[in-house]
């Protein structure tokens, strides 16, 4: 028994290997536990590395920074509702809408029919399409994940979404200048300041929503590209660009400060091989890219917003070939004078070429907007349009702080310390922070551009200033419990890091070993960082904490109250604190849009364009493109005019309803008699607008004041913008303190009161009257008059619109023919001037003048003026004022013209109309029917001698009747 058991041991040894007894078994577990529990302890003690809570940090707070910047924008949404703000952001809106509808390429092709009428806006070649595109993206990439989400709701919350990103771009972009403490610090301030978040807050649905985070992101890429020398980080930031110019035209300030920053370095002595092939792989990919917008074009190559990184590049290629020959020619030294002198000579050139180039008309001028920037009063004197803007104004001392708050305190010390460890990427920042400052200075639009350098040198100066006071001894972000010889260093790799990027010259780093100074100086440091005791630093630190506590209330309370009400949505608070909403703008769209005609035209100021397309589906006159001075100082002309002249503009432009903004019931001040004066400017004009009908002066009292009570001008209280504001104002008495028509904006008893409207009429004023609709009379309700100005409408002409097929330019053909067949009655000289020339002018011929054809073609067209430029009777097609104007139709009367007179109908007479001739062609027999009723008899209707009624008689009455 026992050899068996013995065998079967041994067979099971054989088989599977020696057994285990239980203290071996225990053993074995307890090892297995303290391999685990080492392998846990391994990966917690590379968590509780620097770099592994460094990331761990940093992540926390981007995410923090992210939400924060999300969240904090979404405060109109929750008081109102989710909707669409301000002006710009409903065409935006309303063109995305069309996109996701029908597609990119109609989008492209897309003619808007509802603006600028008569002319029209060709919109894929007049936009940035980058904002419709991003949001067709996201709408398209949700809806393929089978979320189904309208487009109205990315359009709201997509600044929001973007405002995150660019805290991210903040936070790579200083950290590519600085530190990672600092792209931290970067990256929670531009997430809540109110610089920015003023254009980023949901429902603000504009191209500054995604380009700040683009421009951020470019300038990071850059930064990236000039420290590597790579190609692959240049062509990024050359595509992070293409997405720039599609997103806004603030582009222009990337593609002039680039090439500062390289100019700079250039005059710094600070060349290498690294920037120039940042510059030039950026410039020359970027340069195409930036073509394909329809709306950018060939502008990159000429205007002369982008000559100056043309010039550039053309200096760095030259600096690069001479510094070439430098290093291969012997003895270079010297000739280093010779290259010094030649190097100026041919930025000079380059100079000179592109000024005259510029001067040839081959390069264009600066812009208007752009010479505003230059010359703060070059707006105001010749386009007045710009500086009507009030976006357009200059910033005001308060509105730095107002939109900065900390820090602007903290933003030259952020300065100040990259200026004292230059370097090639903080002489970027440097330059950046003086355009940008100098541009927000003059437009406080502008100042969404100084935000983030303001955000990213107040980091730095923050950053810097918490290395001295608390963490000393350690690293950039050395709050993990690590050994101190570990931690020691790890400081040391990581300062030989950072002092790797810091050049006395191109390539030569300083000696520094620490983050504080040079070796040399260590031991000095470190007795000047102890004579600081531990509490002031603790105050120190708390007092920083305490500020930026201050300065996130701040951020909060002006994002929540200042910069999160939409413009088309009022509020306002009753006596127990409750909001009151005044709701008057939808409420006026909203009637337009269900009370007028699918084509019916409304004149209104440019401000409110894009509204009345957008929410009320009307065709404007005039909105805020702007792209037609021309077309702007007409409305303004006649807002200015009194009611007459207004009418006859207004009836040559086809208009037939107007639209103004009211607020002096409520104490509305952004009403359009406070942007009255600025109707007038443009109207004016100074050079080519209409200075001899429109002057500015004449709205001013004599002691010149604009004022609208008894004491203005009469000129102001009889023209058509104060009769539409004021029309039955007079009889308002708001409360029972002041008088009836008081005025609660201007805090005046109004003026003119008693007056009625002649060519206009009432249509519908809201609710706080702040928006009035008035219908324009249509000139069947006035008394004719022989030469009455007609409906555009109605007197459309073949030669009004160019239609160059018409019988006019067909009538020698007819004469042709005529005498081909009639040769004794029809001679095609006889058409001709003496000079042999075929016209219809004054100087045509008299048979001409007076044949069929040109009397059916001209009948009643010298009654008509087809614009206010061009005289009455003003042919388009032959470019001619007609000769014969003044004649009447004998023989044939008008039956039917057509909406654009291009087919005009006419009915032969009857020879019974006509004074009977002896020699008649034909013989009318004429009957006549002649009763003879009492006058008690009604009902008789008599046509052409037949009787179609009989007369209704009552009993008792005779009646005679006698037939001749």
């Amino acid at each position: 028994m026992a050899a068996q058991v013995a065998t079967n041991q041994s067979t099971i040894n054989d088989d599977s290997g020696p057994i285990t007894t239980d203290s071996e078994l225990q053993t074995n577990i307890h090892s297995k536990k303290r391999s685990s529990s080492s392998s846990n302890m391994l990966a917690t003690s590379s968590l509780l590395s620097p770099t592994g809570l460094t990331s761990l940090i940093s992540f926390i707070v981007l995410t923090c920074a992210y939400i924060s910047g999300f969240m904090s924008r979404l405060f109109s949404v929750i008081r109102f509702e989710s909707i669409i703000h301000e002006f710009d952001p409903w065409f935006n809106y309303r063109s995305t809408a069309y996109m996701t509808e029908n597609g990119f390429y109609n989008f492209l092709n897309w003619f808007d029919e509802l603006a600028w009428y008569p002319l029209g806006r060709i919109v894929g070649g007049t936009i940035y399409p980058g904002l419709m595109v991003t949001s067709g993206v996201i709408h398209w990439f949700l809806h393929m994940i089978n979320i189904p989400i309208h487009i109205r709701e990315i359009c709201v919350f997509l600044a929001p979404f973007f405002s995150g990103l660019t805290a991210i771009a903040t936070y790579l972009f200083t950290k590519e200048l600085w530190s990672r403490r600092a792209g931290l610090f970067a990256a929670a301030f531009i997430a809540i300041a109110p610089g920015y978040s003023s254009r980023s807050v949901a429902g603000s649905y504009d191209n500054e929503g995604i380009a700040i985070f683009a421009l951020m992101f470019t300038y990071f890429l850059w930064i990236r590209s000039v420290k590597t020398g790579s190609v692959f980080w240049s062509c990024c930031t050359a595509l992070s660009y293409f997405y720039m110019v599609s997103a806004w035209g603030g582009y222009v300030f990337i593609i002039n400060l680039i090439p500062v920053h390289v100019f700079i370095l250039l005059v710094l002595r600070r060349y290498s091989l690294r920037l120039y092939v940042s510059y030039s792989t950026f410039y020359i990919l970027g340069l195409i890219l930036s073509m394909q917008i329809p709306f950018v074009g060939f502008q990159p190559v000429r205007t002369s917003e982008h000559m100056l990184a043309a010039g550039v590049f053309a200096l760095l290629q030259a600096y690069a070939f001479i510094d070439y020959l430098y290093t291969k020619l012997p003895r270079a030294d010297d000739l280093k004078q010779l290259f010094f002198g030649l190097m100026i000579i041919i930025g000079l050139v380059v100079f000179a070429v592109v000024v005259v180039l510029t001067y040839a008309g081959y390069i264009a001028p600066w812009s208007g907007r752009f010479y505003s920037l230059w010359d703060t009063n070059y707006a105001k004197i010749h386009i007045p349009i710009i500086a009507s803007v009030s976006e357009h104004q200059p910033t005001t001392w308060t509105s730095f702080f107002f939109d900065l708050h900390l820090l602007i305190c903290l933003f030259p010390v952020g300065a100040w310390f990259c200026i004292k460890e230059l370097n090639d990427e903080r002489v970027f920042i440097v330059l950046y922070a003086v355009f940008a400052s100098y541009f927000a200075g003059v437009m406080i639009r502008l100042m969404l551009t100084l935000t983030p350098c303001v955000c990213v040198l107040a980091a730095i100066a923050l950053s810097k200033t918490l290395d001295y006071y608390a963490d000393t001894e350690t690293s950039d972000m050395s709050t993990s419990p690590v050994v101190p010889s570990t931690d020691n260093d790890e400081n040391e790799n990581e300062n030989d890091k950072n002092n790797r990027n810091l050049y006395d010259k191109a390539g030569k780093p300083k000696p520094t070993t620490g983050r504080r100074g040079p070796s040399t100086n260590n031991q000095e440091t470190d007795e000047d960082t102890s004579i600081v005791s531990s509490n002031i630093k603790t105050v120190v630190v708390i007092c920083i904490a305490m500020m930026l506590m201050l300065l996130a209330v701040h951020c909060t309370w002006v994002t929540s109250n200042a910069y999160s009400s939409p413009s088309i949505v009022l509020a306002s608070y009753n006596n127990d604190g409750s909001r009151y909403i005044i709701d008057d703008f939808r409420e006026a769209y909203y009637w337009l849009r269900k009370n007028t005609p699918e084509r019916a035209r409304v004149m209104s100021w440019w401000d409110y364009g894009y509204q009345i397309a957008g929410m009320g589906n009307r065709t404007v006159l005039v909105d805020n493109n702007t792209w037609n001075n021309s077309h702007i100082a007409l409305v303004g002309k006649a807002m200015s005019s009194n009611e007459t002249e207004a009418y006859k503009i207004m009836t040559m432009l086809d208009v037939d309803y107007v639209l103004v903004i009211f607020g002096g019931m409520i104490g509305y001040s952004g009403d359009d008699i406070n942007k009255f004066l600025w109707m007038v400017r443009i109207a004016e004009g100074k050079q080519s607008e209409h200075p001899k009908d429109i002057r500015e002066q004449d709205y001013f009292t004599e002691n010149g004041e604009f004022r609208v009570d008894r004491s203005g001008s009469p000129i102001l209280l009889n023209c058509l913008m104060y009769k539409l504001c004021y029309y039955r104002f007079g009889e308002l008495q708001t409360d029972f303190r002041s008088p009836p028509g008081f005025d609660r904006t201007r805090h005046v008893e109004i003026g003119n009161k008693n007056f009625d409207l002649q060519h206009v009429e009432e249509a519908y004023t809201t609710e706080h009257w702040i928006v009035r609709i008035y219908k324009v009379k249509k000139l069947s309700n006035r008394l004719q008059a022989k030469n009455a100005l007609r409906q555009v409408q109605r007197l459309i002409f073949g030669g009004m619109i160019g239609y160059s097929g018409d019988d006019i330019n067909k009538f020698l053909w007819m004469v042709r023919i005529a005498e081909g067949e009639h040769p004794k009655d029809i001679r095609e000289q006889d058409y001709f001037t003496e000079n042999g020339e075929f016209r219809v002018d004054r100087s045509g011929s008299p048979i001409l003048l007076n044949c069929l054809m040109y009397k059916l073609c001209y009948y009643r067209f010298g009654e008509l003026q087809t614009d206010f430029r061009s005289p009455p009777g003003f042919d388009r097609t032959r470019h001619v004022e007609i000769g014969n104007k003044n004649f009447d139709l004998q023989h044939v009367e008008e039956a039917y013209t057509t909406e654009h007179w291009i087919v005009r109908i006419y009915k032969v007479k009857k020879l019974s109309n006509r004074l009977q001739a002896k020699n008649a062609l034909r013989q009318v027999q004429r009957r006549k029917s002649i009763y003879s009723t009492s006058k008690k008899t009604s009902g008789q209707v008599r046509k052409q001698g037949v009787i179609l009624n009989k007369p209704q008689v009552k009993k008792g009455t005779k009646v005679s009747t006698r037939k001749i």
